[in-house]
């Protein structure tokens, strides 16, 4: 897995500061003079334009941001509080109930939900490829292990559906700690998946069996992980007309010049089809926050308040890629950070 870490300062900002301080409830490991943030290759360009705006504030030691993959971030966020454990934890998906139960259980019992944007995870190949349009049932199909439970034996697209190339399968998409992966998961293979009543009605009798029909990945070659590097997948799908790449959408977008979208279900990945979420593939992002660390690091409460100055219409991350919220959306979010309102976990899966 490659892991991206941006620093915006010397290295002498990165070590741990020896001061008074320390962070409430927390380890007794020393205390830390800069932001810490892990999680999401997707809300990592984002993270890192906010980080760069506040980097210039007086007194304000750049924030560390590192590409860790959602999934794997949560466990870095969960595992405690104090100068040790990461302050922020930047995601493609939602937090899960079970995430939850773990920050909880770790003594992580405050945690603010910030949605920041929107994304998609879009579908592309080469700007030279054969102009493919899928749907959810033909990506399940083609990509799921047990597809309706039984053996997977598509080779070619064309198998899968005889309107599709005569070409090999060949995805290059996210990892399994990606939460590109998980809405790979939940919002285009579930969606293909229960197209079959039988499959859908599994989910209620035997989620195990459900979760392993509908959501377990190939594992034969025609699924490539790419790793956390979404720039990577970017060069091997520009560079093979004949692959088809996952990635959020803000890789897309930034790189027109060798990609183009693939249509899902007739609707191209595009910043309209998202941000109204007609393209299947829309999907909120956050950022998770201890309340615990806001008093003890240094520049925390500066870093989220900056968001709502970056998210809007006029803000600067709409030109990084970022899919902007809806008006509302963003007020309530920007009230979160005012109040510094805490989750309760209503809602969460």
């Amino acid at each position: 897995m490659n892991i991206r870490t941006t620093v915006f300062v010397a290295a002498s900002a990165l070590a741990l500061a020896a001061c008074n301080s320390s962070v409430s409830g927390g380890d007794s490991g020393g205390a830390r003079d800069f932001v810490r943030a892990v999680g999401s290759s997707t809300v990592y360009p984002f993270a890192t334009a906010v980080a760069e705006k506040v980097a210039g504030a007086a007194g304000i030691k750049s924030p560390v941001v590192e590409s860790t993959g959602t999934g794997a971030g949560m466990k870095l966020f969960c595992a405690g509080t104090g100068a040790s454990h990461p302050d922020i934890e930047n995601a493609s998906r939602r937090m899960k109930a079970s995430e939850f139960e773990d920050c909880k259980k770790n003594g992580v019992t405050e945690i603010i939900e910030i949605q920041v944007g929107i994304d998609g995870i879009a579908f592309a190949e080469a700007t030279g490829g054969p102009n493919m349009k899928l749907t959810p049932e033909q990506v399940y199909k083609a990509l799921a292990a047990t597809p309706f439970g039984k053996p997977q034996t598509a080779k070619n697209w064309s198998d899968v559906d005889p309107s599709l190339p005569n070409e090999p399968i060949l995805v290059y998409g996210p990892p399994t700690t990606s939460g590109t992966r998980d809405a790979l998961k939940e919002l285009i293979l579930e969606a293909g998946c229960k197209t079959d009543p039988a499959m859908a009605a599994l989910k209620d009798s035997d989620k195990d069996a459900y979760e392993k029909a509908c959501t377990t990945v190939r594992e034969d070659g025609a699924y490539v992980e790419g790793g956390e590097n979404d720039n990577l997948l970017v060069q091997k799908i520009a560079q093979n007309p004949k692959a088809i790449g996952i990635f959020g959408f803000s890789f897309l977008e930034e790189n027109m010049d060798k990609l183009k979208g693939v249509p899902m279900s007739g609707v191209a990945p595009t910043y309209a089809t998202i941000s109204d979420f007609s393209y299947p593939g829309a999907r909120p992002l956050y950022i998770y926050v201890k309340k615990a660390h806001l008093g003890a690091i240094k520049g925390l409460k500066e870093y989220i308040a900056e968001w709502p100055n970056a998210w809007g219409p006029e803000g600067y991350l709409k030109a990084k890629g970022m899919v902007i919220a809806p008006d509302d959306v963003r007020a309530k979010n920007a009230e979160v950070i005012t109040k510094l309102t805490l989750m309760d976990g209503t809602g969460l899966k």
